[in-house]
């Protein structure tokens, strides 16, 4: 068969990526005792797995409940309202990298492993630019979703700063809950959740394969950098990020036609910073339409979105 015409009928085909799915119901009974925590984690405040469980359920599912390969449920409750993420075998990052850098035999091997990826990959190209700076594409200064993370992080009112420790001003901190919870949320509103849901779990997956099976190291277990809690607290923030983004979506009557104005764009993120500012009890300085991150960020998100030529 026709390479060409193989890719087609991939791309055409019916079958579609299931999400995990998360979702939302009441839990209070069934994380009764457990610590109290709101819609957006910090992994610096969890220093080992013990920590961590002790504020959410991590469930290996490895030959039980209908999956035949590795699998981990995630489940986090925060005032009565669940998320749960199921993390399964699949592809991940490094196919996408070997499909893109290699030859005709790497891409159909992609096709074939993943028709979803093929199906949706126009929307999933729009988000990995959002997600990089491309100076060469979008010019010197190019912003990404990383550089909104950093600007929220900068908005924090300077008196609350002295009162938070140093770990959670870091990239590990507020920077990495922020940049996870915001591009889950946008990616959700502008395209969907289980689009959201696929690029969340294709980049755990080639993160740290072991999520799925529970069988770390001494070594990961006690990294700085690259351990598990870290991972698992990301599972949970690409969570409440896909249910915020929902909600935002409904609010402001997003899809992915809408044009982001630099008063939208604004808008948006001062509702995220009103979700962090409950979560963590913190205070913000909002966003304006006239911060330069706002002007380059809505114009790149209606450049790669296709919605407005610039």
């Amino acid at each position: 068969m026709n390479i060409g015409l193989m890719l087609l009928m991939l791309s055409l085909c019916s079958c579609n990526h299931q999400s995990d799915k998360g979702y939302m119901n009441n839990c209070d009974s069934k994380f009764a005792g457990s610590e109290v925590s709101n819609r957006a984690l910090l992994s610096t405040r969890y220093p080992n797995l013990k920590s961590l469980e002790a504020i959410m359920s991590i469930e290996y599912l490895n030959g039980s409940e209908g999956f035949l390969s590795p699998a981990v449920r995630v489940s986090h409750c925060s005032k009565g309202k669940e998320v749960v993420s199921i993390l399964e075998s699949g592809v991940d990052e490094g196919d996408f990298r070997a499909a893109q850098e290699g030859g005709i035999i790497e891409k159909v091997t992609l096709a074939i492993n993943s028709p979803y990826a093929i199906q949706n990959r126009s929307a999933l190209t729009a988000v990995y630019y959002l997600a990089r700076r491309r100076p060469d594409l979008f010019k010197e200064g190019d912003v990404a979703f990383y550089d909104i993370a950093v600007q929220t992080l900068r908005n924090i009112n300077s008196q609350e700063l002295p009162h938070i420790p140093a770990k959670d001003t870091g990239e590990k901190g507020f920077i990495n809950t922020f940049n996870h919870i915001t591009a889950q949320a946008f990616v959700t509103s502008f395209h969907s959740e289980d689009l959201a849901d696929f690029i969340a779990d294709s980049h755990e997956r080639h993160a740290m394969p072991e999520l799925l099976t529970g069988a770390f190291s001494k070594e990961q277990l006690i990294d700085p950098d690259k351990n598990p809690m870290d991972n698992y607290v990301d599972i949970v923030n690409n969570e409440w990020g896909q249910e915020i983004g929902i909600e935002l979506g409904l609010k402001y009557s997003i899809t992915d036609q809408t044009i982001w104005t630099p008063e939208l764009l604004s808008d948006y993120l001062n509702d995220l910073q009103n979700h962090y500012s409950w979560a963590f009890g913190i205070g913000f300085d909002p966003f304006k339409p006239s911060d330069k991150v706002i002007q380059k960020f809505s114009t790149k998100i209606n450049l790669v979105l296709g919605n407005k030529s610039v």
